[in-house]
């Protein structure tokens, strides 16, 4: 039953109208409850001012998010013992596989190293490990230096520790704007991705979505020098990472447009605007001067890798090769999950999704369809843009517990089993 028009806050700091939904009552009958996901309840039974003070306290934010958590970790955690039994099965390490398997090795020299290591294929291609941002890298080096620990064993450390982050600030996020329950839902499927591996691995996925959900958490509560500084050091991370900046720039724009003529403080807009995209254009900038050509060297050094955005030409000369000669079957996979994700894309915005959401997730989309090589590692791009879970989640949140319950558990066998081939599959990650 709906009520009134009122005022909604969502992330992004954007206001819409939208009809209330009347709380739950408190003697409702069982079957009326039957019909409900169990692992979705009604949340929204408390003042909105009530809630804002329970996530602004950060102990009290844990202990709401602890039961997501949980959930994360265990998924994650099976996901990785599943992966150690077929490893010790076939006579490999397992540890091995998730500190040392492709962009890993890179990251680890890098850190050991510094910059400087350059490829040279019998087929021309050059690869340079400075396409890789130095963020992660330079964790690694700073816990080696304190810790008697390796390289490898380091970058797993942090991706486990950022993976855990990041689920809590994609916890806070969704909680902010659907609910605990659809909060938890979202976790949990974004731990069951069939691609969710790499959140168990030593790459940078699980550090950027940290920074990202964080960051639009921040800007979802008028934290403005929070939201630009996380979404800098989101662009440290990955070439991706831009996206955090957009978000964060065009929200910005439109406070400041709003504001303008009023007499309010702008400084602290003004200063994440600024902030945001600096760790990016930094990065970018000197790998140019490096290079000799300021504006475009690091897109050189991208193409050495055949990275480049090329609207999706690419892509699509990979998949009619796929139709004409026989394939890997990460490559029929990442298409799947690559068609997926646009399909989710497009019931995302139907739904009216706050700016900062949509830009940040939009942005990630159009980044992963719209550039070329290395189509295998496309599902792995779109591993970050969580916002992609909610229509899927919201879908099991309204089905029947029995219906919900096999859905999570065929994509936790999915997930489980994908990721263990991916870890010792002949194609990059």
């Amino acid at each position: 039953m709906s009520g009134p028009p009122v005022r909604a806050i969502h992330p992004g700091g954007c206001q819409r109208s939208r009809s209330a939904r009347a709380p739950p009552k408190v003697g409702v009958t069982a079957p009326a409850r039957a019909r409900r996901c169990p692992l979705f309840a009604e949340t929204f039974d408390k003042a909105t001012s009530a809630d804002d003070r329970s996530l602004a306290r950060p102990r009290a934010a844990l202990h709401r998010a602890a039961p997501a958590l949980g959930l994360f970790a265990a998924e994650r955690l099976t996901g990785m013992v599943v992966a150690a039994l077929w490893a010790w099965h076939i006579g490999r390490s397992p540890r091995a596989l998730l500190a040392t398997s492709w962009d890993s090795k890179w990251y680890v020299g890098i850190a050991a190293n510094g910059y400087g290591r350059t490829v040279y294929w019998p087929d021309g291609a050059v690869q340079s490990d400075l396409a890789f941002f130095p963020l992660y890298p330079g964790l690694i080096r700073a816990v080696t230096s304190v810790l008697p620990v390796t390289g490898g064993t380091a970058g797993l450390a942090l991706s486990w520790a950022a993976a855990g982050v990041a689920a809590w600030g994609i916890y806070a996020v969704v909680e902010r704007l659907h609910g605990r329950g659809l909060a938890t839902l979202v976790v949990l499927l974004w731990g069951l991705l069939p691609h969710a591996v790499v959140l168990s691995m030593a790459y940078t996925e699980p550090l950027l979505t940290a920074f990202a959900a964080w960051s639009l958490y921040a800007l979802a509560t008028g934290r403005w020098l929070w939201a630009g500084t996380l979404a800098g050091l989101a662009g440290l991370t990955r070439p991706n990472g831009i996206a955090v900046a957009a978000a964060v720039s065009v929200v910005a724009g439109c406070e400041l447009w709003r504001r303008r003529g009023a007499k309010g403080a702008r400084a602290p807009v003004w200063a994440a605007a600024a902030l945001a995209p600096a760790g990016w254009l930094g990065y970018v900038l000197w790998v140019g001067v490096r290079k000799g050509d300021v504006l475009g060297g690091y897109f050189a050094v991208q193409s050495g890798w055949t990275s480049r955005f090329d609207l999706g030409i690419g892509s699509l000369k990979v998949i009619r090769s796929m139709v004409t000669a026989p394939t890997f079957f990460g490559f029929p996979m990442a298409l799947v999950i690559a068609g997926a994700g646009v399909l989710l894309f497009a019931l995302f915005v139907l739904d009216r999704p706050p700016m900062s959401l949509l830009v940040y997730t939009g942005v990630l989309v159009l980044i992963t369809i719209g550039g070329s090589g290395f189509f295998e590692s496309k599902p792995r791009f779109l591993l970050p843009a969580f916002p992609l879970l909610l229509p899927l989640a919201a879908a099991l949140a309204r089905a029947r517990p029995r219906a919900a319950i096999t859905v999570i558990a065929a994509l936790a066998g999915l997930s489980f089993c994908y990721g263990t081939y991916l870890t010792v599959a002949p194609t990059a990650l």
